[in-house]
This record gives structure tokens, sequence and C-alpha cells, in this order.
């Protein structure tokens, strides 16, 4: 039997029943070809995980993403939770190394299939969430899945607002601020130009449909010239 202290280290938790990690990890070719051996294969838990983490993920995209519709969010779920995505969330934490596989997995290379890591890593959700309640499975979840998380692996425009803000506050300078330097067009068709200022010292001009869309126009000038 593999020792997991490390991979419980890994991943920042400590079972109080490492029996059910062990379960998670426990694919059931193993468990066929040792009937006494095994305590039970993963398949039940990989049921409970899929929907522990479906509702994990769709409540952090819901409260992340306020202007998004239900069918924007449902092809950023499937995105995040396709086989492909968490299998590389499964080799990123070192799953593979754990898993207990029968002799012809082993042979057939079954450590690295796609649908076996992603099976196990749901399967361990379901662990965590059993052993120490939903709190504790979001954070690993939310921890574990940050960068499939990431609102450009997401397909979202980058952020200039956030980014402006986070390199003046780096810098220890004023915030910006931003103005409405002129609003043309019919209601229907409206442009608005908006001025980004630090320290009342202008930096970046910007045009959009709106005014949210010319405030990112001109931060994202202004960053590229505080970057020069």
């Amino acid at each position: 039997m593999p020792d997991l202290s490390s991979l419980q280290e890994r991943m920042g938790i400590v079972f109080k029943n490492p029996g059910l990690l062990l379960q998670a990890l426990t694919h059931k070719s193993y468990s066929n070809e040792n009937p006494k051996l095994a305590s039970g294969n993963n398949e039940r838990l990989e049921f409970l995980g899929d929907t522990v983490l479906s509702l994990i993920i769709s409540h952090t995209l819901f409260i992340r993403n306020p202007d998004l519709s239900e069918g924007d969010l449902s092809k950023m779920r499937a995105h995040v939770v396709s086989g492909p995505a968490l299998a590389g969330v499964a080799r990123k934490i070192g799953l593979g190394p754990f898993l207990l596989l029968g002799a012809g997995e082993e042979k057939s290379a079954g450590r690295e299939k796609t649908s076996i890591l992603s099976d196990a890593l749901e399967a361990v959700i379901a662990a965590i969430y059993l052993d120490k309640g939903i709190v504790a499975a979001k954070k690993f979840v939310l921890m574990a899945c940050a960068d499939l998380l990431n609102p450009i692996s997401l397909g979202r425009p980058a952020d200039h607002k956030t980014a402006l803000q986070e390199f003046c506050q780096e810098g220890a300078i004023s915030l910006p601020t931003y103005h409405v330097v002129n609003a043309y067009g019919p209601d229907h068709q409206k442009r608005y130009e908006i001025e980004v200022k630090i320290l009342d010292i202008p930096y970046g001009m910007g045009i959009g449909k709106s005014k949210k869309e010319a405030e990112q126009q001109s931060a994202k000038t202004a960053l590229a010239r505080l970057r020069e």
C-alpha cells in the first residue's frame, strides 16, 4: 500500500480517515484483482465528487462573473470540469504515482490515462468532502483549479483596470481615477471617451460603447505608458 503522507502534505489536507483517500485512489481494476485487499474502488466516490466539484465550480463562476448569462457560465464550467482539464490538475498534484491499479492498467500506462486521473481527482474531492466537509473541499478545489479558473484561461477579456490599480498599489502611488471627457452619438450607438489620471496627471484615453469598455481601454493605454 502506498504511503499517503506526502500526498496529503502536498494537498494541504490531513485526513481523519485516511481510508477514504486510499479508496479514492483505488481503481476498479485493482479491486477486481484484489477483492480481499482493497477497501473498495473509487467509483462511488467519483460519482459524489462529480457533484461536489460541479457545485463548487458553479458557485465560484456565478459569484465571480455577475455579468455572464447562464449559457456562458455553463460553457465555462464545462471547460473547467472537462476530463483533460481535471487530468491536468491530477498530474500537477501528483496523483498518478499513488494510484492503485490492476496489472492490465499498469502495463497500459494507466497512471497517465486522462479518464483514470480525472475520475481519481473527483473521488479525492469526494473523500475530502466526506472527511472534512464542504469548506475544506472548496478550499482544495479552488487551490487545485486556480489556473483553470483564471479569467484568461476561461476566455474572459483581460481586466486592465484591476491590473492598473494593482500596479499603482505595488508602487505605492495614488490610485487611478476615471473621468468622462466626452459622450456622443444616439442612445443606441453611444460612444464614451474616458481619461484616466494618476496624481491628477492624464495617463491614457479610451473610447468604448460603454463607460466600462472605455475605462478598460484607457487603463490599457496607461499601463503601456507606465511600463515603458
